[in-house]
């Protein structure tokens, strides 16, 4: 499972000062801890549970779970018979047991630089504290579902930590869904209440939230289904500070009236506050309700296993799955790994740049790093916004130390080169972290190089919504580097690769990658629908949670994540990753992206269509196509050699960065019916796709 002793070929060690200083500072410390955890999960994770407060004692099993379909019903239980909350553990334990109630929690940093406000653990209690009790007040109680629909500021931290305070169940919907996908998941978790605010820039572009979150309580409505409270915050609209309690300052560019389309250039002057709609029967302003109310709130205490959060995720039925996550088991695990994974110390700054409305931004903007006490920045903007240097720029006025983003952003910033980038310093990062998708090597290697001057460790971590923090990653000092792998499994995580016949496969291999066990933070079912939560993640391979990834495991026991079963094609009889021969694209000077997709073919059964994105200032012309198709040929074989290559300056992506693979497929067969796209960030991309089709006779 876990080779002997760290490869010593292939790999990359990154300098700097991390080491001497790690919570594990060598692959045999990690291995030593990790066969712990595997085989005495009460004693590890027993010893993590000793830093937080335990209102009752756990009195069964440490972890009990059935992952058999054909023994019985699916369960995970972590602790049993104890008693807590989270939110207490992440703000009164750090004020009154550790003494950080002046140390800063967030740097918040808005849309438009100069927009900053500093908040500290302190801070952060009251304000929760008051909002809890907004929520009372209105009817809220033990086991609710709420709401919240809001943009990247601390009122969303204090909104779902407020609701944790008091046993409700926060479903946080990102600010950039739809009407229609907010209604849906409003109506599958049913809530009581929404949480929203009038409206936010991302980079030039206005969102009218309050707009779209009437639509969607209009949409409920016509569905039989009523929301009857609606708390909205100003946030573009100027508000007195010292009267509101508001922890984010209003925003220097503020909208004239919501309903209408901004102007095309940006405005800095000072503008008439915003004509927000507003409906007095369930419409009531945040700022005034939090104004009166008290600086305390007793928390309610909660079973182990009682629900902390449901977050929904696509399913393969296109009915998102409301991803349940549990009390305890969730806060160990984001803690720890947070701890571990990002080797954080006392005195880092840790920026992730995630959304709060993603899971990222859950475990590692919110739970995680507060349950450390850790100081974190939080950014509302764009890594492009004014410029494409606004990240390195934070990076620098707040001395980030550890800094955690996706890949996707990584692309996006390797096509303007080095040179926005070396700007800024840089000299306060120690740790770069990726997230969100497999990252080409091509990608790691600018990152680690450019980014990180070859001194800063990368951890590249694998995790979905269902596991609730990382479970495949590297870790800083112990494990050396392979450029796009995800090394090695987090403590009491024991994964298999398994054949199409559900076999168990040894050595290096390449197939199903699935776990064996249980880990404290994995999810404990589909809200409303376990049975949907068993035929998924349980059905396929009785006795294991099925991830939907394909892996390969190469032969110093590296595991490397090959992306989504469904992005894998079976091209004559040979099974190949889209992500490997979009890694080959990718790795020619000229582009910049690239996206694979299978069409069908009736020989082969599927052939490989590859959109490319080029860096600027390239042309797309016959000779580079055939350069293309040579570089996957030598870099994987002529199996993979691309049968179609269309040039796509722009790639379907939805808000949150990850390309729409399904949408490719369609253009690709040329077929218009394609399905809901409301989550797409630029729709106008489709049609210059389609316009620009390969040839696809046969």
């Amino acid at each position: 499972m876990i080779p002997d002793k760290a490869p010593g070929e292939d790999v990359l060690h990154a300098s700097g000062d991390v080491k001497k200083e790690a919570h594990i500072p060598s692959f045999e410390k990690y291995k030593e801890l990790y066969i712990k955890s595997v085989e005495s999960p009460e004693e590890f994770w027993g010893d993590v549970a000793k830093d937080f407060f335990w209102k009752t004692k756990y009195t069964g099993k440490f972890l009990d779970y059935n992952f058999d379909v054909t023994k019985g019903e699916i369960f995970v239980k972590c602790m049993e018979g104890a008693t807590t909350n989270i939110c207490y553990n992440v703000l009164d334990r750090n004020i009154h047991e550790r003494k950080l109630g002046d140390k800063v929690a967030f740097y918040w940093e808005g849309n438009e630089p100069g927009d900053e406000k500093t908040v500290t653990y302190r801070e952060l209690l009251q304000q929760v504290c008051k909002f809890a009790n907004v929520l009372k007040s209105q009817g809220v109680k033990k086991g609710d579902r709420v709401s919240i629909y809001m943009p990247m500021v601390v009122e969303l931290v204090v909104a779902m930590l407020a609701c944790a305070r008091i046993g409700a169940v926060h479903s946080i919907v990102f600010a950039g869904f739809s009407a229609e996908s907010l209604c849906e998941r409003i109506m599958d978790s049913q809530c009581c209440i929404l949480i929203t605010a009038d409206g936010f820039y991302r980079g030039d572009k206005l969102i009218n939230l309050k707009l779209i979150a009437d639509e969607a309580l209009q949409k409920c409505k016509d569905k039989s289904f009523t929301v009857e409270k609606c708390i909205m915050l100003k946030h573009l609209t100027k508000e007195d500070e010292a009267l509101s309690g508001s922890l984010s300052p209003p925003a220097k560019r503020v909208c004239p009236d919501l309903q209408q389309e901004k102007q095309k250039e940006r405005v800095r002057k000072v503008r008439p506050p915003p004509q927000v709609p507003w409906n007095p029967e369930i419409d009531m302003c945040w700022h005034s309700l939090i104004g009166g109310e008290s600086e305390e709130c007793d928390p309610v205490w909660c079973d182990s296993e009682d629900p902390l959060f449901i977050l929904y995720t696509s399913g393969s039925t296109g009915k998102p799955k409301g991803v349940l996550h549990t009390v305890s088991g969730y806060m160990l695990y984001t803690a720890s790994t947070f701890k571990m994974v990002f080797d954080y110390h006392s005195d880092d700054v840790y920026w992730c740049t995630a959304d709060i409305g993603w899971i990222t931004g859950h475990s590692y903007i919110t739970y995680g790093p507060l349950a450390n006490g850790a100081t974190s920045v939080l950014f509302e903007g764009l890594p492009t916004y004014p410029d494409v240097s606004r990240m390195w720029e934070i990076v620098d006025k707040y001395h980030v130390s550890k800094f955690y983003t996706a890949p996707t952003a990584i692309r996006l910033l390797m096509k303007y080169g080095s040179e926005p980038v070396q700007k800024y310093k840089r000299t306060s990062l120690k740790i770069l972290g990726t997230v969100g998708e497999p990252i080409n090597p091509e990608a790691w290697q600018w990152y680690y190089s450019v980014v990180g001057e070859k001194r800063c460790p990368v951890v590249d971590t694998f995790w979905q919504t269902e596991t609730g923090g990382h479970v495949m990653t590297p870790l800083p000092a112990a494990t050396p580097m392979k450029p796009g792998s995800a090394t090695f499994p987090f403590f009491g995580v024991v994964p298999a690769i398994l054949n199409e016949s559900g076999e168990e496969l040894e050595g290096p291999s390449e197939g199903y990658l699935v776990f064996k066990q249980p880990w404290p933070g994995v999810m404990r079912t589909v809200y409303g629908n376990h049975e949907r939560f068993e035929t998924t993640y349980f059905k396929k391979f009785p006795g294991y949670y099925v991830t939907g990834d394909g892996c390969r495991r190469d032969k110093d026991g590296y595991y490397w994540i090959t992306g989504r079963i469904d992005d894998m094609l079976n091209v004559s009889g040979h099974l190949l990753s889209t992500a490997e021969v979009e890694s080959a694209l990718v790795e020619h000077e000229a582009v910049a992206e690239a996206a694979v997709v299978g069409r069908p073919h009736p020989v082969k059964g599927e052939s490989l269509y590859c959109f490319v994105t080029l860096n600027d200032g390239i042309n797309y012309n016959q000779k580079l196509e055939a350069e293309l198709k040579k570089q996957v040929r030598e870099k994987i074989g002529a199996i993979a050699t691309p049968d179609y290559i269309q040039n796509a300056p722009g790639l379907p992506k939805t808000r949150s960065g990850k390309i729409m693979r399904r949408v490719l497929r369609k253009i690709a067969c040329n077929e218009r019916d394609l399905g809901d796209v409301s989550t797409l960030a630029d729709s106008s991309v489709i049609e210059h796709l389609f316009e620009n089709r390969c040839c696809t006779a046969v």
